[in-house]
């Protein structure tokens, strides 16, 4: 199996309601469960509800990580695809700082799941949290790519983080500077959150979830492709 880590706050872990298109399971994609007696599943919404660190089940709903995978799917259509989402709504990067909880569970998560196959990339979406301390923010991301890419030994690892919905005006400064991540590190790409909209000024709505759900597979197949 190709495997994709998923992980960031709360639009990773997805907030959107699950519409009726969104509610069946995606041929060729598996859900890492953790475990042991059946560590996979069919990939199907709420893709979130394995999260070893994940708020109330009844939260997990629609995220970016269903259209990814649909989308990773159609094209690579003789390929399997294995997510493993592990996100937390409302946290901040510090929370993820290597060494810390979040970030332990990810890789440990990623570790039991890479006997089933080769990890190909990972999408992180997050920054609410942290848009008002935009400034510091590059390095503590660049800092999280690199040990991500060495505890699991994938020295290229693709990495695509996303930007935040642009609905309050103060998360422009965050969404220009994360613009820059392609320039700061290696084999890493950026979607951006044109035309979307949310439910409540901050949590993307079903149809913009899936628009950034292909956004990230875009990016996704283009570094791979690179690499």
């Amino acid at each position: 199996m190709d495997l994709y880590l998923c992980i960031g706050q709360s639009n990773m872990a997805g907030r959107a309601p699950i519409e009726l298109q969104d509610q069946d399971s995606i041929p060729n994609v598996f859900l890492f469960t953790g475990t042991e007696n059946k560590p996979w599943e069919k990939g199907a919404n709420p893709l979130n509800k394995y999260s070893t660190i994940r708020k109330d089940l009844k939260m997990q709903k629609t995220g970016p990580s269903y259209g990814f995978a649909k989308e990773m799917a159609q094209a690579m259509p003789n390929q399997k695809i294995g997510l493993i989402v592990n996100a937390k709504g409302g946290t901040s990067i510090e929370e993820w700082e290597p060494g810390k909880t979040f970030y332990n569970e990810a890789i440990s998560q990623v570790k039991k799941a890479m006997k089933d196959g080769v990890l190909k990339g990972v999408i992180w979406h997050q920054g609410e949290a942290n848009s008002r301390k935009y400034k510091q923010y590059m390095p503590k991301i660049t800092a999280l790519i690199e040990a991500v890419r060495k505890d699991l030994n994938v020295p290229n690892l693709p990495f695509v983080a996303g930007q935040l919905s642009p609905d309050k005006p103060l998360r422009n400064n965050f969404n220009a500077m994360i613009l820059e991540l392609p320039n700061t590190v290696k084999n890493t790409g950026v979607v951006t959150t044109e035309n979307t909209s949310t439910i409540d000024k901050t949590h993307f709505d079903s149809a913009s979830q899936r628009l950034l759900g292909k956004r990230y597979a875009i990016e996704m197949l283009k570094l791979i492709s690179e690499k």
